[in-house]
Parts: structure tokens; C-alpha cells; sequence
């Protein structure tokens, strides 16, 4: 028996498509046949990654959008739908921490500012929940449709600092199950709503808490994130590639409300 990993022609669409994870992942979608529609509110890069996609031949547009304002979401689905007619997968990929979220160093969890936890609790959950309730309304009229969520190693355990990170993500994941079964129940059992969750790769986001600065070396999390990986070293943006297209095509066609680990074995580590 053949596995059915085939997404040509697939109309694929990416929230976050301007930042570095979700650019590889459009690029290896559309290596593999998928049009792309990168969805950004930082339109220009995204613009940048879509020219990126169409030099190699692949198929790819960027518009802008605001994953916390549903109009923006809405103007931007028509504007797919104009494009392509139609969307079959949608990569809730928005989201990300801030410095001002974290505790640590001369910051107590006393002092970390109500609008800095909102933002990040904001983009990572409400920016979830808004695209896929938009895109999920055409996927529930053509009773298909595929969504992946990214979820993270903080929703299994929270991590240390990262507060609101660690909360929103565990979100994500509640939500992806939820969504996956509301979705088979109500609508269709053709459509699929899954999660993968990153390890730990090294991304402008993050650089802060594990690299030192001043001397470019491990900072003591950082030490302590690859001696908690079985497999010794940060993950590749683009090894989170091959985990989404899994889950966005036909070999996944009973795969629903997972969320899957991507990390090096970090999830099945006990630290003995």
C-alpha cells in the first residue's frame, strides 16, 4: 500500500507566514505542490517569503492581517478565496513571547506588567481561536478542511519565566481538541484539527533567555534545555517541515486532536 503524502494543488493557508518557522513551513508546503497564502500583519516580509516561494516555481501571495481583528481575518480569507477559490488548510502559526512576560533576573511575577501577559496571552490563544473560527465557517460549508495549530513544549509542562507563553500554549492545545471534535460532531468527519508542538530551536524570539550576549555562550537555561534533549541540540526550523505536511495530508486521514511533539525527545525525558 501506497502512503498518500500528495498536497499538490492544496490551497494552504499561514498566519505568521512572515516569521522564521512558519516561512519554512510554507516553503516546504509549496516544494510539495501546495499554493500558498501568507498571512502577516508585517505584509512586506511576508511579501518577501512569497517571492522567495514563487523564484523556486512554487505558488504563493501575502497579504496582510491582523489575527486579533476578525474583520482583517475575513478581508484577508476573501481575498484567498478570490485568488484560489477555495481553502483546504489552514496553519494557525501567529504567536510568539516578549521579554516584558517573562519573570527573571530583577523581575519578580508581582511586577510583570497585566498588558504584557495580555499580548502574549492574546496573540497566541485569540489569535488561534479567531483565524480558525473565519477559515473553520468555510471549511464547515464544504465539510473538509484540515487545520494544524502550533502548540509547544510549555503546554505539556510550563516552563520557568515564561507565564503567559506556558498558559496561552496550553490553551492552544486544549482548544485544538476541543475544536477537532466540535468540528466531527457538528460539521463533517472530514475535517481534521491537529497540533504540532516545537521543541526548543534557537529563533530571534527566544535568543534573549538562552544565548549570553555578552560571550555567545549557553546562558544556565540554555545549558539546561540541551542537556534535557536526548538528542543534545536545538531543532532546525525547517525539521518542524515534515510533522505539518504529515498532518495536512490524506496519510493523517485518521489523525485527529493530536498534538504532536516535535522536539528531540525532550517531551520523554525524566532527567535520569
Amino acid at each position: 500500500m501506497k502512503i498518500d503524502f500528495d498536497i499538490k494543488d492544496k490551497v494552504a493557508v499561514i498566519t505568521g507566514g512572515a516569521g522564521i518557522l512558519c516561512a519554512e513551513m510554507a516553503k516546504g508546503l509549496a516544494a510539495h505542490g501546495a499554493r500558498i497564502a501568507l498571512l502577516d500583519l508585517m505584509e512586506d516580509k511576508a511579501r518577501e517569503v512569497a517571492e522567495d516561494i514563487k523564484h523556486s516555481g512554487g505558488n504563493a501571495i501575502a497579504l496582510g492581517c491582523d489575527v486579533l481583528n476578525k474583520e482583517s481575518i475575513q478581508s484577508a480569507a476573501q481575498a484567498v478565496l478570490d485568488q484560489y477559490g477555495t481553502v483546504d488548510i489552514l496553519i494557525n502559526g501567529a504567536g510568539g513571547n516578549k521579554a516584558d512576560a517573562t519573570t527573571g533576573g530583577d523581575k519578580a511575577f508581582f511586577d510583570v506588567p497585566e498588558e504584557a501577559v495580555k499580548w502574549v496571552f492574546n496573540l497566541n490563544l485569540m489569535g488561534t481561536i479567531l483565524p480558525t473560527q473565519v477559515f473553520g465557517k468555510i471549511f464547515a460549508e464544504r465539510k473538509a478542511g484540515c487545520v494544524v495549530n502550533i502548540s509547544s513544549m510549555a503546554a505539556f509542562t510550563p516552563l520557568t519565566r515564561t507565564l503567559a507563553y506556558s498558559a496561552a500554549k496550553a490553551g492552544v492545545s486544549n482548544f485544538t481538541q476541543w475544536m477537532a471534535t466540535h468540528f466531527n460532531q457538528e460539521y463533517s468527519p472530514h475535517i481534521r484539527v491537529n497540533a504540532i508542538a516545537p521543541g526548543f530551536l534557537l529563533t530571534q524570539q527566544n535568543e534573549y533567555l538562552l544565548v549570553d550576549k555578552e560571550t555567545g555562550e549557553p546562558t544556565e537555561r540554555g545549558a539546561k534545555i540541551i542537556a534535557g534533549t536526548p538528542m543534545g541540540r536545538y531543532g532546525k526550523p525547517e525539521e518542524l517541515t515534515g510533522a505539518v505536511l504529515f498532518l495536512c495530508s490524506p496519510a493523517a486521514s485518521f489523525v485527529n486532536g493530536v498534538v504532536l511533539p516535535v522536539d528531540g525527545g525532550y517531551a520523554a525525558y525524566s532527567g535520569v
